[in-house]
């Protein structure tokens, strides 16, 4: 076959749920793997909030996969996922830990009946330690982690991400530590196990608070609102304009130095106590004075002309509602039209993985409906004849819940 992305002719097996997993099996569907997106009968967590038609975190986290249903806890579904997984190169999970072994499916099981296979399994808090068995979604692991604690004002409570910070950091990591496995498989013909924790790939992402705690500094506050998370420089912060707000940060000397011209402040730069970061985070709160009261009296589009003609960092601070709309993402090409079966147009995006030479990013299919390549998968696959598929739907082995009894 001619391979044109890098994972063409891979198959991988996608048993993820909510958004951890199926972000990894995306970012592979996206290189070019087959993914099967193998659902219970109830389908995806994420599928049942709505039942009248597929969410759109659904819709956009499974493009480019096959949806088949299989109940695993009856011993003829664990027959049909065992026969599939001999033929699989990657399988991806995201359960809590222990529950594909309670399965009779795990590890152990699997990595006998395919030396080859890439298992990448993601949990809350990973395969041992005190916090193994805790229950874990994003926002339990965001206050484990340190995020929750870490976002906010000073002298206002802990506040979780508005994004799910810590499904997606997992589903990339377990997407790296795949592709990292299928290459040592090229080098040595074994598969092995990827395992990542969504605490520790959060915790990750916590370097300058945790710098400020490693640092040993005693003076910064758990929250800093917008400003650096360890107090570390100024102007770093948002700020008001007259119709919104906009990011402004000063990541070298010349920023700085641009900054004071820009607000006709020159004088400034001949002050000895603003001429370093260390100097300007230790007079923060006048620094921010000083850049608030030049923000206030001008517009974000006027603010950001003047500050990207001088070259400072800065942004529009952007509701999800303009995310959707943003003319750089609309140039690049990072939103695309499909057409859902039961959704009819909608817009979702490409990866942010763009590989120049091993293939283009594309939508080849819309994500499925509960079930909607059950029977095609399995006859092909499995060479099970239609009496067969029958009869595996009216036992309810592969027959979604939206279905009526055969």
């Amino acid at each position: 076959m001619t391979i044109k992305r890098p994972l063409d002719g891979m198959l991988v097996l996608d048993l993820g749920q909510i958004y951890n997993g199926p972000y990894c099996g995306l970012q592979l569907g996206f290189m070019g793997a087959r993914v099967l997106k193998i659902e219970p009968p109830e389908g995806d967590v994420v599928r049942r909030r709505k039942r009248e038609v597929e969410p759109w975190p659904l819709v956009m986290l499974n493009s480019n996969k096959e949806s088949v249903v299989l109940d695993l806890k009856q011993p003829r579904g664990r027959e049909i996922f065992l026969e599939l997984v001999t033929k699989a190169d990657v399988l991806i999970e995201n359960f809590a830990a222990g529950v594909m072994d309670r399965l009779g499916i795990g590890w152990d099981v699997l990595s006998k009946l395919n030396p080859r296979l890439v298992y990448g399994g993601s949990s809350g808090f990973g395969l041992d330690g005190p916090y193994r068995d805790l229950p874990a979604m994003d926002v339990t692991v965001q206050a484990m982690s340190g995020i929750t604690n870490a976002t906010g004002d000073a002298d206002g409570p802990p506040t979780k991400a508005g994004a799910a910070v810590c499904d997606f950091l997992a589903g990339i990591h377990l997407c790296a530590g795949i592709l990292g496995a299928l290459v040592q498989r090229e080098r040595t013909g074994k598969g092995q196990r990827v395992e990542v924790a969504m605490h520790e790939a959060a915790v990750t992402s916590l370097a300058s608070a945790m710098g400020a705690v490693m640092d040993g500094d005693t003076n910064v506050p758990d929250r800093t609102g917008n400003r650096h998370p360890a107090l570390a420089m100024a102007p770093y912060n948002t700020y008001a304009c007259a119709d919104g707000y906009v990011a402004i940060f000063t990541a070298a000397e010349r920023h700085w130095h641009s900054m004071c011209r820009m607000l006709g402040r020159p004088e400034l730069l001949e002050d000895p106590g603003l001429s370093s970061t260390v100097g300007r985070a230790k007079r923060m709160t006048e620094v921010d004075d000083i850049v608030s009261a030049w923000t206030l009296s001008r517009s974000k589009a006027e603010v950001l002309k003047l500050l990207n003609e001088a070259h400072v960092p800065c942004a529009p601070v952007k509701t999800a509602r303009e995310v959707a709309t943003d003319p750089h993402l609309e140039a690049r090409g990072f939103w695309v039209d499909t057409n859902h079966p039961r959704r009819g147009k909608t817009r979702v995006p490409i990866s942010a993985i763009r590989l120049h030479t091993g293939g283009k990013s594309e939508i080849r299919s819309p994500a499925p409906t509960l079930g909607q390549h059950t029977d095609s998968v399995l006859g092909e696959l499995l060479a099970l004849k239609a009496d067969e598929l029958t009869r595996l739907r009216t036992d309810g082995v592969t027959r979604p819940v939206t279905e009526k009894k055969a």
